[in-house]
């Protein structure tokens, strides 16, 4: 089955992006089957997560934008969140078929560069037009081939951080474990725990900042 995904074209971790979209779809259909009213349990755990990050970022972007486009942020935060904790499973980035998608400078510039064509085509959305891109030229003209190399480096940073922070973590479990196989690689899975979850929070708190900026001139 691997060999022939692999033989149209897919990598291991287009194939590992699939399956976990799959899984969320799946999970997300079954959870929201069964909401209760008063929430208990794994449901309740799961609204105060999405509260605490709601309050985040709606203190970040406003009542507006978050109440508009919290959906797209926090989506953004928990896919991440989970293609970086996959690095941290069995035989990730060793069984053929199963690697960390963000572990892929593919992937993380596909996915850095969608979110930023989402940012422009909600700036024009906010500002009912081309009224977003003023901001490039105020409030000087002169200014514009900076502010132009600016928005070109937006995706090149959202990418590279993203895929620098997770191919880099997996290497270093890779040859700890080689190394000294007891220990220090599980010490460095739990401090790669805590730096996959702000990896996921900055690139989904860059978005929001970048739709804030986008939408400024709307809200002044």
């Amino acid at each position: 089955m691997i060999e022939k995904l692999h033989s149209i074209g897919m990598s291991d971790p287009m194939i590992t992006s699939s399956v976990l979209t799959i899984l969320i779809i799946i999970a997300s259909v079954i959870v929201s089957r069964n909401l209760k009213e008063i929430p208990e349990g794994v449901q309740n755990m799961i609204e105060m997560g999405i509260e605490k990050l709601h309050n985040f970022f709606n203190g970040l972007m406003g009542e507006h934008l978050c109440k508009r486009y919290f959906p797209l942020v926090g989506t953004l935060f928990i896919y991440i969140l989970i293609c970086n904790y996959t690095g941290l499973l069995p035989l990730a980035g060793v069984a053929d078929g199963f690697q960390a998608p963000t572990s892929s400078l593919n992937f993380t510039a596909g996915f850095a560069i969608l979110t930023i064509i989402l940012v422009q085509i909600i700036g024009i959305r906010e500002h009912h037009g081309m009224g977003t891109y003023k901001r490039m030229i105020q409030p000087f003209f002169f200014l514009l081939p900076l502010m132009i190399i600016d928005e070109l480096a937006k995706p090149i940073s959202l990418a590279f951080r993203l895929y620098g922070n997770t191919f880099g973590d997996e290497e270093v479990v890779h040859v700890l474990s080689g190394l000294c196989p007891i220990g220090l690689p599980v010490i460095m899975q739990f401090l790669i725990v805590i730096l996959a979850l702000i990896q996921a929070l900055v690139f989904s708190l860059l978005t929001a900042i970048y739709i804030g900026e986008a939408c400024e001139k709307e809200h002044l």
